[in-house]
């Protein structure tokens, strides 16, 4: 291997690092976000701060001219993206927030690649396989243990509406990532457009139910992280990461760092006490996925093609 293709795999893990780290970040912003602004507010401010940090990233790369060539299938294509993610996706993923435990809705979020697995079968027409059977036994053991707190015996858990939320919100990005993957346009220009229209949407159901009230400024604040980091500029690092790396599995094995990472900052950022039922349930989640992606990985598939 040369020095060139080293510094370039240097590079790769380096931009890839840094999007792991900042989405490790963002279940504790979504938590200290809340405390200040309600879903809608929340939503509204991010969705724009992501949409206008694209669109200076689309400036830069000299792309703005390929929103131009959309056609009118193409908007359309967007505005249902939009209504997916952001709209309903983070509305859901929020609300969940607001009633759970960061600790609870981080890692019952994550299991959308195994919603994934299970919504194409219908979807796309994939074969269910043993494996995969495996994998949805083995994390939704791990939904499990999170949602009862260990308490496997009595199945107690303390707020039902925000597990089916936390669960639910993986059911949405999974249809998101079907319906995108069979969309072939530049991937930011996509997350742009998809974005404009996620902001609209956001826009005319806040007034629907009252209007934006000014926001505080640690809300404002939390609400522009939220719209950086986890929806704009860290996919575009991802997606730089994997254009950069001789592998897309090189890099994409480094995701899995992130949930874990998340419960350090909740601890120590947010404040919660992590308990054993939370870290083990993870433990599981993260072991199903991995099934299913070896799985994958045989059929000739990579083992991860974008963030999780």
């Amino acid at each position: 291997m040369g020095a060139g293709v080293v510094k370039q795999q240097t590079r790769a893990y380096l931009f890839a690092l840094s999007a792991v780290l900042l989405w490790s970040t963002v279940a504790s912003a979504f938590k200290l976000t809340l405390r200040y602004l309600d879903v809608l507010p929340l939503l509204f401010y991010a969705s724009a701060a992501s949409a206008a940090a694209l669109l200076v990233i689309l400036a830069a790369q000299r792309k703005l001219r390929l929103l131009r060539a959309f056609t009118v299938s193409d908007w359309l294509s967007s505005a249902l993206l939009g209504a997916l993610n952001p709209f309903l996706y983070y509305i859901v993923l929020f609300k969940a927030y607001d009633l759970l435990p960061a600790q609870q809705a981080q890692p019952l979020n994550y299991t959308w690649p195994i919603t994934l697995a299970i919504l194409s079968i219908p979807l796309l027409g994939q074969r269910i396989r043993l494996r995969s059977i495996a994998a949805v036994i083995v994390s939704f053991a791990g939904v499990l243990v999170i949602s009862t707190r260990g308490d496997l015996r009595g199945l107690h858990v303390e707020s039902a509406p925000g597990i089916l939320l936390a669960v639910g919100s993986s059911v949405i990005w999974a249809l998101y990532w079907i319906l995108n993957l069979r969309d072939r346009r530049d991937d930011v220009v996509k997350l742009l457009a998809g974005f404009l229209f996620g902001f609209i949407f956001t826009a005319v159901a806040a007034l629907a139910v009252g209007g934006l009230p000014r926001p505080p400024m640690a809300g404002l604040l939390g609400a522009l992280y939220v719209g950086l980091f986890e929806m704009g500029v860290t996919f575009v690092l991802w997606l730089h990461a994997l254009r950069l790396s001789r592998t897309t599995a090189q890099v994409s094995i480094l995701i899995y760092l992130s949930p874990f990472l998340s419960l350090v900052f909740i601890r120590f950022v947010v404040g919660e006490k992590i308990l054993v039922s939370t870290a083990l349930g993870l433990v599981l989640i993260v072991v199903g996925i991995v099934i299913e992606k070896l799985g994958e990985a045989g059929r000739g598939e990579p083992l991860a093609s974008g963030p999780v």
